[in-house]
């Protein structure tokens, strides 16, 4: 079958990995067909092993080579095809689309975050499929309320986000 890996918080706050090493590290675990998409983790592979094994795997591995308390999020090509066929909001040259990868549930924790804080002009959350999505106008992602939110250390192992044009690469790689 095949899979997506999103790693959280890689390549920023001192995190910093060459995918190529990660796709080896991938490799060594026995995972198959091993590629990457960008810079920001996310792993396109193949394994006969369910997402719960391969989490934990993953996860172990990556902890282990790289010496830090890795984190990440399997999913597979079908689950991938929801969050591209999913996006709720119109495509548009002023605002960076998010959709959001993590834990079951994660997505009513990060609503009720959204809906405390104070949004910007055109900023918009929605729940879709069980999926998180943020529209927020670009140069903003990092200033707004709720992207600030997103750094909480309580959060850390249950999600990680993605520009949804991020997804529309993966999908590419997968098929």
């Amino acid at each position: 079958m095949k899979y997506c890996a999103f790693l959280r918080g890689v390549n920023v706050k001192g995190t910093n990995m060459k995918m190529a090493e990660v796709c080896e590290v991938f490799k060594d675990t026995g995972m198959k067909d091993v590629s990457s998409i960008l810079a920001s983790g996310n792993i396109v592979f193949s394994s006969d092993k369910n997402v719960e094994e391969l989490k934990t795997i993953l996860e172990k591995a990556m902890s282990d080579h790289f010496s830090y308390e890795a984190f990440l999020f399997v999913k597979t090509q079908e689950e991938i095809e929801v969050f591209w066929n999913s996006i709720p909001f119109e495509k548009n040259d002023t605002f960076h689309i998010y959709g959001f990868v993590g834990i079951p549930g994660v997505e009513k924790v990060l609503m009720e975050e959204f809906q405390k804080a104070t949004q910007v002009e055109n900023e918009k959350a929605a729940i879709v499929n069980d999926i998180f999505y943020w529209q927020v106008p670009k140069g903003n992602t990092l200033d707004s309320t709720f992207g600030k939110v997103l750094g909480k250390k309580s959060l850390k192992d249950q999600f990680t986000s993605r520009n949804v044009n991020t997804f529309e690469k993966i999908l590419k790689k997968m098929n």
